[in-house]
């Protein structure tokens, strides 16, 4: 997604425009909040920009014609995947996993911030054990960065 950005700066001379076209990315971390420790956990970084324009259908009263956008289409392949450490082990909740995950997390965020990348929105939500039987979740977060276009 591109965003023109307009700044105007006082300088000795005057008023002087700047054009800077934003960029931004998003990175997701899955972590599994499976008991016994059998889901899998990830940190996921597409590496290909998709146009969501070529899967967008507009819906009216006078047209609903449903999105023929085909999954495969869609699918990004060209991707980082960090593994991470799942939350909990046949022993329960495991705090080293967690401080793992957070270690590699923080690698990538640097990584990307000497990249010339802002940090700009963190979201989080949670699909959790919803009973017995249910044995399925998972935390995931988006981490949202902005920065000039070179």
């Amino acid at each position: 997604m591109k965003k023109i950005l307009v700044v105007f700066c006082m300088s000795l001379f005057g008023f002087v425009e700047i054009n800077a076209q934003v960029e931004y990315k998003v990175i997701t971390s899955v972590e599994s909040i499976v008991s016994s420790g059998l889901g899998r956990s990830r940190l996921i970084s597409a590496n290909e920009e998709k146009n969501f324009e070529e899967f967008t259908s507009t819906q009216t009263e006078d047209d609903n014609t449903r999105n023929k956008s085909k999954r495969g289409e869609i699918r990004v392949k060209d991707f980082d995947e960090t593994k991470l450490l799942n939350f909990f082990n046949l022993g329960g909740i495991r705090f080293q996993n967690i401080a793992a995950n957070d270690a590699v997390i923080t690698s990538k965020i640097n990584t990307m911030v000497t990249e010339g990348w802002e940090l700009a929105f963190v979201t989080s939500a949670v699909e959790s054990d919803s009973g017995k039987g249910d044995g399925q979740g998972i935390f995931i977060t988006r981490y949202i960065f902005k920065r000039n276009k070179q």
